[in-house]
């Protein structure tokens, strides 16, 4: 059964097989609207742009390329796509994979060939984290490839809980209240970057892969760093919802509702020139928002109980 997110136990009646395609068929119906929903939030594409969609071989990637064709055919403006993978020259990587799914796609594709392995192995010791010199390579790289393939916007495949993984992440080991944005403007300044999975939840695209039986490639130099403080970020917040079903979405859309003055960055919020204005204002001297929390519960934090009194 390749739908592999329904029942182990179910066998495969009539019944089951007419809820699978209705599963699906609402699943196909959230990601179109979830990532068509971002792209007009965002403004993310506009009439003319070449999209360079970057492909890596996992699911999100595939997902992405997979949901930006489906908008490509009902958007009413036109723009064109072409997928880039970059091979890093891996052992034992399968590099006919990709452009073999790419070719039954009728995709226009480019295969980059650069050896980042050999670079990220010669001058990361044994143990250490990878990701940060991998993806300072790829990003130069992708930036080439972009200004010869004349594309003007490049997607990537990050989602949902990736953008929340990256706030924690930023909070617990930067100091920052600092996200992924769902677009910006690429280091160099001569791109636009944008992120057509932020409203798409992980799962989601799990469902999706397994549904698409896309060609999964595994990534050899980061897929087994399993102490990765990103890797630590998502068990986290996978158990948090998985306690406190909805708390991911609640969270995720925190972060689409900032209120510079009931935080602490004087940057943001002019605090040393604030003054009475006679005027009451709702939210004056409020930090808990109480009438739209649950009813009188405790919530546990790591290393932290917070109980709503009264």
């Amino acid at each position: 059964m390749s739908v592999a997110w329904i029942e182990e136990t179910e066998a495969p009646t009539a019944l089951n097989t007419a809820k699978i395609e209705r599963e699906t068929h609402k699943l196909e119906k959230r990601l179109c609207r979830q990532v068509g929903q971002a792209i007009m939030d965002y403004n993310m594409i506009e009439e003319g742009d070449r999209v360079m969609v970057c492909m890596s071989g996992g699911k999100d990637s595939y997902g992405m390329l997979d949901i930006l064709l489906k908008m490509q055919q009902r958007a009413p403006i036109s723009f064109s796509i072409v997928a880039v993978n970059l091979d890093q020259k891996q052992p034992g990587f399968p590099e006919h994979i990709l452009p073999e799914y790419l070719k039954s796609m009728g995709v226009e594709f480019h295969i980059e060939n650069q050896d980042t392995y050999s670079i990220v192995k010669r001058n990361i010791p044994e143990g250490k984290t990878m990701c940060s010199l991998c993806s300072r390579l790829r990003r130069g790289i992708l930036y080439k490839v972009a200004r010869e393939l004349k594309c003007n916007k490049l997607a990537l495949g990050h989602h949902r809980d990736d953008m929340l993984q990256t706030f924690f992440l930023n909070m617990f080991f930067g100091g920052k209240l600092k996200g992924m944005p769902p677009k910006l403007t690429s280091d160099n300044g001569e791109f636009i970057v944008i992120r057509p999975l932020a409203y798409v939840a992980e799962k989601d695209l799990i469902r999706w892969a397994a549904h698409r039986q896309f060609p999964i490639i595994p990534c050899s130099l980061c897929g087994s760093q399993e102490n990765l403080q990103r890797v630590q970020a998502s068990k986290m917040l996978k158990e948090w919802e998985k306690q406190y079903p909805g708390r991911a979405e609640t969270m995720f859309t925190a972060l689409q509702n900032v209120v510079p003055s009931h935080l602490m960055d004087a940057k943001l919020h002019d605090f040393k020139n604030l003054k009475t204005t006679g005027v009451p204002d709702d939210n004056g001297d409020k930090a808990f928002d109480e009438e739209e929390f649950p009813p009188a519960q405790s919530v546990d934090l790591p290393g932290v109980q917070v109980i709503q009194i009264g």
